[in-house]
């Protein structure tokens, strides 16, 4: 642990928390989490409604980020909205907004059990407990989040738009790429099939918009979180379905069609059920199509993370290395169109 940061993390645990004092007994940083950084944090709090052990997890800003990424403030405020609508989240407890306190902007989560790196999931059969199970909860899980809807005082930082969902990311994904100095005919090519395809504006819903394997937790027993809300917006529900269900997010595992876990269908049992809407499955596969778009661009934002030297960082230099494979997958979902 870096000494420099305990004094002033204990002064901040113990004014957030109305304690006497704050002792941090461990601060790691954990694997993962490639755009924002998160620290185990085991502390003890005297006094105050708090007392007692403190098992968490510090979020806070990386070196650099992604253009669409949130700040530690908003998605602060997603996970609270999310907590308080029945989401199964990390339990949100305290906020710090001012950068001087450890030189970075964090707030601090309760630690949930299990695991969330992907490979295992996937691989692995002893996380998540029964699977057809897990994907209906997290297909319910999903649902809930979707119960949020406009308007959400405590959410105006959230961009609002009068154009179709669908018709915003491919403008946001040009936008993108009209400024940038490499040219990607592909994903032109597969921007505008998106732009002559897109579904009309409907009820709009708070989505992840990052809802798939890798970004929740879950144990021997089943699911346990919903993580990284850093991405969270206005958007068409399907949006999120689309994502979890994408090629790009089974990890290899191309025949388990949701999330490299299972049957789709499980998971949209569970949102059904939840959300007492029947979900149109024609309109799945445009937000599959989609969901390559959206992840190329950030796959090239990734490496230009790392090539411009504020941020070092191998697994960055690998993500934008699959930014090929997605426009040949978006060529192939494509080319009977």
């Amino acid at each position: 642990m870096n000494d420099a940061m305990r004094g002033p993390l204990e002064a901040f645990i113990a004014h957030a928390a109305g304690a006497a004092s704050a002792r941090v007994l461990d601060l790691r940083l954990l694997s993962g989490g490639a755009i924002q950084e998160n620290w185990r944090l085991d502390a003890e709090i005297q006094g105050g409604p708090h007392a007692g052990p403190l098992a968490a997890v510090m979020r806070c800003d990386s070196p650099s980020g992604v253009s669409v990424s949130h700040g530690r403030a908003q998605e602060y405020t997603l996970l609270k909205a999310a907590f308080g609508a029945g989401v199964t989240v990390p339990e949100p407890l305290w906020l710090c907004d001012d950068a001087r306190v450890i030189g970075r902007r964090f707030f601090i989560m309760r630690r949930v059990a299990g695991v969330a790196a992907a490979h295992l999931m996937v691989k692995d059969g002893r996380y998540g407990g029964d699977r057809a199970r897990l994907l209906e909860r997290l297909g319910r899980e999903l649902a809930r989040i979707h119960s949020i809807r406009p308007p959400q005082p405590a959410l105006d930082f959230l961009p609002w738009f009068d154009e179709a969902p669908a018709l915003r990311l491919v403008r946001t994904c040009r936008d993108f790429l009209d400024a940038h100095p490499s040219p990607h005919p592909a994903l032109e090519w597969g921007l505008r099939w998106l732009e002559r395809h897109a579904p009309p504006r409907g009820e709009l819903v708070l989505c992840h918009r990052d809802f798939r394997t890798g970004n929740y937790m879950a144990d021997e027993q089943g699911l346990t979180g919903i993580l990284d809300w850093e991405f969270s917006g206005w958007s068409d529900p399907l949006e999120d379905l689309g994502w979890f269900c994408a090629k790009c997010w089974r990890f290899g595992r191309d025949g388990l069609e949701a999330g490299g876990i299972g049957d789709r269908e499980d998971f949209y049992r569970g949102y059904e059920r939840e959300s007492g809407r029947s979900i149109d499955r024609r309109q799945i596969r445009y937000w599959e199509v989609m969901a390559h778009a959206n992840w190329a661009v950030v796959s090239i934002q990734q490496g230009e993370r790392h090539v411009s030297g504020k941020q070092e960082s191998l697994l960055l230099a690998l993500t934008s290395h699959i930014t090929p494979e997605l426009e040949w997958e978006m060529l192939a979902m494509t080319e009977q169109d």
